[in-house]
């Protein structure tokens, strides 16, 4: 058995600097094959510990944070943006290269993360094939199956004096028209689809910034992937995303309820918070899956809501209306 210390050391050369195992044999004195093993021990021990605290969905708490905070940039509902990351796979099986290699003629693999404003990964989804984009990628991810389950925490806010129940994330072109989804108006032509187009793409820079932020904090996956098991793989992203994110708690200023309620009261005295989020499941409006045909009904509104295209029209019209009035008030 190892030692701790032997475990950590050139775990810790590999993940932040990049280092390969021969690197590591010198410094740390060891093989190349017990490098290796120190690695695969420290990731998996990292998902093991942290994983139910550091790569969970944002609960009721959360959700009231991420809330306010999207209120506050003209963006009520908003819960964060959604974009894919591929990491290069240098050692690729020969038999997969084909598989595995998208429009740049590379093996990848395919990080799919929703973000917040403060660079928190909120849902990580990650093996796919490089060849895939990124609705293959939505199609196997897990990020919709809590909220179409019913057991989601339930959101629902007012805007342009139309009532919305469902949260959404600012995503590019490729996404469909879900009503979960705010994109972008190509080739904008009036004012207020220029000022609608100028914020949503702006905000969702937060997750291309968080992938920078990852890859510069973490060499290995700046760098190609020299491992041949896509498992290792596996374990080494969730790792260096675990550790990320408590990076990020450990830099977050403490900020209570109150905290919240007392800054939005500062910017706006006349508007109330337009946002609420209450915690399920409790009464008929989270029914959970099941056999029967009472809560396979729930199950189907559910799932036909969270891809409705004009729910998803009507949002974006309404937030059109309501940024253009909310940069008004800001301006004045």
């Amino acid at each position: 058995m190892l030692p701790r210390r032997s475990v950590y050391f050139p775990s810790k050369r590999m993940l932040a600097y990049g280092a390969s195992a021969d690197q590591c044999a010198e410094y740390c004195r060891m093989a190349k094959s017990t490098s290796i093993e120190c690695l695969q021990r420290f990731t998996r021990g990292i998902v093991a510990l942290y994983s139910a605290n550091y790569l969970r969905a944002p609960n009721p708490a959360d959700l009231k944070r991420l809330l306010a905070k999207g209120e506050r940039r003209g963006f009520p509902g908003m819960i964060g943006s959604i974009d894919c990351m591929h990491w290069q796979w240098k050692n690729c099986p020969s038999g997969w290269a084909g598989e595995y290699s998208g429009r740049k003629h590379i093996p990848t693999i395919i990080l799919e993360a929703v973000a917040s404003y403060d660079t928190w990964i909120w849902h990580a989804f990650f093996g796919m094939p490089g060849s895939c984009n990124d609705l293959n990628v939505l199609a196997k991810s897990s990020l919709f199956d809590e909220l179409t389950a019913g057991r989601a925490p339930k959101i629902e806010f007012q805007v342009n004096n139309r009532v919305h129940k469902l949260g959404y994330y600012l995503a590019d072109g490729i996404y469909l028209r879900w009503a979960t989804f705010v994109k972008t108006i190509p080739h904008p032509t009036r004012p207020k689809d220029i000022t609608f187009s100028k914020a949503q793409e702006g905000y969702r820079k937060d997750v291309e910034r968080c992938f920078g932020i990852l890859q510069s904090r973490f060499g290995i996956i700046r760098g190609a992937a020299r491992g041949w098991d896509k498992e290792d793989l596996r374990y080494i992203m969730l790792a260096c995303i675990i550790l990320h994110n408590m990076i990020v708690e450990d830099e977050r200023p403490a900020v209570s309820d109150d905290d919240l309620e007392s800054d939005e009261e500062e910017e706006n005295n006349m508007r109330p918070r337009i946002a609420e989020v209450w915690d399920g499941p409790t009464g008929e409006d989270f029914d959970e899956v099941g056999r029967d045909s009472h809560t396979f009904e729930g199950f189907i509104e559910r799932y036909n809501a969270i891809r409705c295209p004009y729910e998803h029209s009507d949002l974006q019209a309404d937030l059109i209306e309501h940024l253009w009035q909310f940069q008004g008030n800001v301006n004045v």
